[in-house]
């Protein structure tokens, strides 16, 4: 027998005694259904809610098909346990929401407990937040925006990824050096920047691009390739050996992130598994990828959020990081209207490359004027470094930006 639960109040969930999946009690509805395993079902949901001064057990109504009726003495006897769990239970720690372990028998399981997850700590938050900001007056930085949900890793993290793709040597360092020397060369720049501010904890990422904008237009016009799935198999197993993070870019050409982006739920799943969107490939109203630069709404980062945010709920996830590339004004239209949740974190990152002077001027009219949550710089090992390697920013020079770069990708 199955039922789903949904707790609310500074309580530890017990272990459910039935094999349960646990939502946030705002998720509850009438689409969700509690299955048994001969696939019968109740619905909507069984749904405790916990009010600390007060507690009670608010069950909503619900039906119970023909075949479960014999089933009856079990189901009540469910709701008697966990009507005993509430009467006894007097924690105070804030227990963030988390998917039950399934178990394989009806029979209880004695002071079982669902792992908590710490609570986010505002006051680091806050506290970090204004110093990334460098001392900024003018209002713009830090932007308001809603705490995230518990397991951020911005700004709590400084993040350094290598960007590239396994198909080609000319996409980035990911993909144009061998995997050992690549692994050990983003070490040794995540080195550079934790000794550059050691108030910040510095992690490594892999930046994958699984969607490639092309120059044919393909079997189906889009302008566009995906990766095979092996190639992220291989991204994600090796960023493990190094505990960095995985981030998934695409680059639409003729499609678009509705279509795009839910190819890869089952990576977006993992909590360690983040996303990236680049308009300069996105070819709204037809034409070539690199023929001009492309474009995304709000509306088409909205979409992107909205269903990152969704899987974050579903999957009871940390924030998932989505990073937006932009350097010019056209890229990005409606800025001040992208959504900022607490389940996805927006980095928009200053992606043009050249001198330092020119990168500056970018990073000041796109995104130090047009803030939405957090700010990334990228470096290109070449193309910055045409007129000098002189030409490319050090970690001690960016972090004297405002606001801080807290996403940096090195091309």
């Amino acid at each position: 027998m199955a039922l789903n639960f949904a707790f609310a109040g500074n309580v530890k969930k017990p272990e459910p005694w039935y094999r349960c999946h646990v939502k946030p009690w705002y998720q509850a509805d009438a689409t969700n259904r509690c299955i048994y395993p001969s696939g019968d079902s109740i619905k909507p949901i069984l749904m405790i809610n916990i009010d600390a001064a007060k507690p009670k057990l608010a069950v909503q109504d619900f039906t119970i098909s023909s075949a479960l009726m014999n089933n009856r003495r079990r189901f009540f006897g469910g709701l008697l346990f966990v009507a005993a769990f509430i009467g006894t239970s007097c924690g105070s720690q804030v227990v963030s929401d988390s998917k039950a372990e399934v178990q394989k028998s009806d029979t209880p399981v004695a002071n079982a407990e669902v792992p908590a997850k710490p609570a986010l700590d505002t006051a680091a938050y806050d506290r970090i937040m204004k110093t990334i900001s460098n001392g900024d007056t003018t209002g713009l930085w830090p932007p308001k925006a809603p705490y995230p949900l518990p397991g951020a890793v911005l700004p709590f993290n400084r993040i350094i990824a290598y960007y590239g793709n396994l198909f080609s040597t000319r996409m980035g360092i990911l993909g144009e050096l061998p995997k050992a020397q690549m692994l050990n060369k983003l070490k040794g720049e995540v080195a550079k920047w934790q000794r550059a501010d050691t108030s910040i904890p510095v992690i490594p990422a892999l930046h994958y691009i699984a969607v490639t904008a092309q120059g044919s237009p393909g079997k189906d016009g889009k302008h566009r390739l995906r990766m095979p799935f092996h190639q992220i198999d291989t991204i994600v197993n090796w960023a493990k050996e190094i505990d960095a993070l995985v981030f998934i870019d695409i680059q639409v050409g003729l499609s678009n992130v509705q279509t795009e982006v839910p190819q890869f739920e089952k990576y977006l799943q993992m909590p360690q598994v983040h996303f990236g969107i680049d308009p300069e490939f996105s070819m709204k109203g037809g034409g070539r990828p690199g023929s001009r630069i492309g474009t995304f709404s709000e509306q088409d980062i909205n979409a992107t959020i909205d269903y990152l945010a969704g899987l974050v709920r579903k999957h009871n996830l940390p924030p998932k990081i989505l990073v937006v590339h932009r350097f010019t004004q056209g890229m990005v239209t409606g800025y001040n209207k992208i959504k900022k949740t607490p389940e996805v974190q927006v980095v928009m990152d200053m992606d043009g490359w050249g001198n330092k002077t020119l990168k500056r001027s970018t990073w000041l009219r796109y995104i130090y004027r047009e803030p939405v949550m957090f700010a990334g710089f990228k470096l290109f090992y070449k193309n910055d470094t045409k007129t000098g390697q002189e030409q490319l920013y050090s970690p001690e020079e960016l972090i004297r930006f405002t606001p801080q770069p807290m996403y940096i990708q090195y091309q």
